[in-house]
C-alpha cells in the first residue's frame, strides 16, 4: 500500500531569467516498466549535463531494481531484464543521488510529463518533487512546426533528430536518449533564439507550457 500522501515541495533552481546559454540544464531520460505511472515503475535514468550552451561531458547512468515485472513490450523497447537488475538497488535508495545531480539546474525531459509522473512518486518520500517549470523538448518541436505526428501522440525523438540531420544516442537506452534531447534542446534554442535575441530558460519553460495553445 502506498504511504498516506504527504505535502512536497520542488527545489528552487537557477535565476529563469538569465540568458539560456550561460545556465545549466540537466536532461533526463526514464526507461520504466511500462507506462502507467501510478503501478509501473523506473528501471533506468539517464542525466545529461548543458552548460553554456554546450553539452559537458557529465553524464549519469543508473539502473534500478523494480519491484513489480516488466512488462514484455517494455523489454522489448529497452532490453532490460529482472535478472540484470537483480542486483541494483531500488529507486528510493537513488532518490537522493537523483536530486543532487538535478540542483541548482533547470531540467530538460522530452515529453516532461512522462518523467515527472514517475519521479514525483519517487520523490515525494523525501518530501519533494520536480521544478514547477521543466524544459520540454517535444512542446518546443510543436512550437517550431517541427512535430509531425498524429493528433495526441508526442513527436517522436528520433524522428525529431534524424529531420535535422543530428545524431540518435542508442534509442530507448535512459542514457543515449538524454544525450539524444540535449541535441535537440541545443537546436530548438538556437532556432528560437533567431527571433529572441535575449532568449532566456524562463522562455523556454514558458513555450514548453503553452505550446498546445
Amino acid at each position: 500500500m502506498r504511504a498516506p500522501w504527504r505535502r512536497t515541495r520542488p527545489w528552487a533552481g537557477p535565476d529563469p531569467a538569465v540568458s539560456w546559454r550561460t545556465t545549466r540544464f540537466c536532461v533526463i531520460d526514464l526507461e520504466t516498466t511500462g507506462l502507467r505511472a501510478g503501478t509501473d515503475e523506473i528501471v533506468s535514468i539517464g542525466v545529461a549535463e548543458v552548460v553554456g550552451g554546450r553539452i559537458s561531458s557529465r553524464t549519469w547512468y543508473r539502473v534500478v531494481r523494480p519491484s513489480v515485472p516488466i512488462g514484455e513490450e517494455a523489454m522489448r523497447i529497452h532490453s532490460l531484464t529482472a535478472a540484470e537488475l537483480a542486483d541494483a538497488p531500488p529507486v528510493g535508495e537513488v532518490a537522493g543521488w537523483l536530486t543532487e545531480v538535478l540542483a541548482d539546474s533547470f531540467l530538460v525531459a522530452h515529453a516532461a510529463w512522462f518523467e515527472r509522473s514517475f519521479l514525483d512518486r519517487v520523490l515525494e518520500p523525501l518530501g519533494r518533487r520536480l521544478p514547477d517549470g521543466i524544459v520540454d523538448t517535444a512542446a518546443l518541436a510543436r512550437r517550431l512546426g517541427l512535430a509531425e505526428t498524429d493528433a495526441g501522440r508526442e513527436p517522436s525523438l528520433e524522428a525529431l533528430a534524424l529531420r535535422l540531420g543530428l545524431p540518435v544516442h542508442t534509442p530507448h537506452h535512459a542514457l543515449g536518449d538524454a544525450m539524444t534531447t540535449a541535441q535537440l534542446l541545443l537546436a530548438f534554442a538556437t532556432r528560437l533564439e533567431a527571433d529572441r535575441p535575449e532568449l532566456t530558460a524562463a522562455d523556454l519553460i514558458a513555450w514548453s507550457r503553452d505550446s498546445r495553445r
